[in-house]
């Protein structure tokens, strides 16, 4: 039997979660699809999960010793069967028409690689509603990732990317494992004369962390991955990059400052003030809900430093010659 889809879902010690995106396969209205789990090593498995919809799906379960999630993508690619290989993440659930939105678009317009956004859904924690508003809000890091305001051409992300058999075959995939992998990937895509199509519509629920502490880690991860992306394309590093450093810095300088000079501290901070009440009022109207509102200036504030201070740290890793990636990419000579 053949697929128009492959769907591939890298898995590390996450069955809970993995339950729900499947179950959100399952009621998708139109099934062009077969799905592989790809165990990355994990040792609260997940292959109990994928024999539970074994009725429903056409699934297979994959275990393989722990790599990182970019190479488990690669391991689904090498098993995938269909014209179209997708990859999400396992904390994502799919809205029950994201197929039949995708057949469209791909029958309108043809593309090599693609994705869509991200948001919340409905029956998610305020917190985890938050989390989704400051990193879709145009204002902060989030607000052209996955919607029309993107930089440049579109870099699909792995949390909901699609490519063609054919770029595959011609890239052989991720080269590393994590930090900023699916960021390397995409820009190989590009730099190979692929076309990429962003799909608004085709969105995702991402669940993203639980609280603001895994939260923070997560986002001095991916200020880590904006430096490690540069090790292999350079030019991928842009002025607006800098700008959760250069935010976080200037509270740090407004706090020593308040100590000595409180008045022109005061004075200084107003840019600050109208940032979080920008992102408040936002948060408001995008989601009628007064407690993201009110939670957005502290988690946007979380979101800004720790993409920052992640930055900041593999930059002086980078100058002092230290490469995560060495034992990787030898894979690939």
């Amino acid at each position: 039997m053949t697929f128009k889809y492959s769907v591939i879902v890298p898995v590390y010690n996450r069955p809970g979660e993995l339950r729900e995106l499947l179950q959100s396969l399952v009621d998708q209205v139109e099934r062009p699809f077969e799905v592989i789990i790809v165990e990355d090593g994990s040792h609260e498995t997940a292959e109990h999960v994928a024999n539970e919809f074994a009725q429903e799906l056409n699934i297979a379960y994959v275990f393989q010793e722990n790599a990182g999630q970019g190479f488990a993508r690669n391991t689904g690619y090498q098993k995938a069967s269909g014209d179209y290989f997708l990859v999400f993440d396992s904390d994502c659930i799919l809205p029950p028409n994201y197929f039949r939105i995708l057949n469209q678009r791909l029958n309108e317009q043809r593309a090599d690689a693609f994705g869509g956004p991200d948001a919340a859904h409905p029956d998610f924690t305020l917190i985890q509603q938050t989390i989704s508003h400051t990193m879709t809000a145009w204002i902060t890091t989030g607000g052209t990732r996955g919607s029309k305001r993107h930089l440049g051409v579109y870099h699909p992300r792995s949390f909901n990317m699609g490519i063609s058999r054919q770029v595959f075959d011609e890239t052989k995939g991720y080269i590393i494992p994590f930090m900023g992998e699916d960021l390397e990937f995409s820009t190989r895509i590009i730099k190979k004369g692929f076309k990429t199509l962003l799909i608004p519509e085709a969105l995702v629920y991402h669940k993203r962390r639980t609280d603001l502490r895994k939260f923070y880690n997560q986002l001095f991860y991916f200020g880590r991955a904006r430096v490690n992306l540069t090790r292999f394309h350079p030019e991928e590093l842009k002025v607006i990059h800098l700008f959760p450093l250069v935010f976080t810095l200037g509270e740090v300088f407004l706090l020593i400052l308040s100590f000595a000079y409180p008045l022109w501290a005061l004075v200084l901070a107003i840019p600050y003030f109208l940032f979080f009440l920008i992102i408040a009022v936002e948060g408001l109207f995008k989601t009628k809900s007064l407690g993201v509102a009110l939670l957005s200036p502290l988690v946007s504030g979380i979101q800004l430093a720790g993409y920052g201070f992640g930055l900041l740290y593999e930059w002086i890793r980078k100058v002092r010659g230290v490469n995560p990636n060495t034992k990787y990419t030898e894979l690939y000579k």
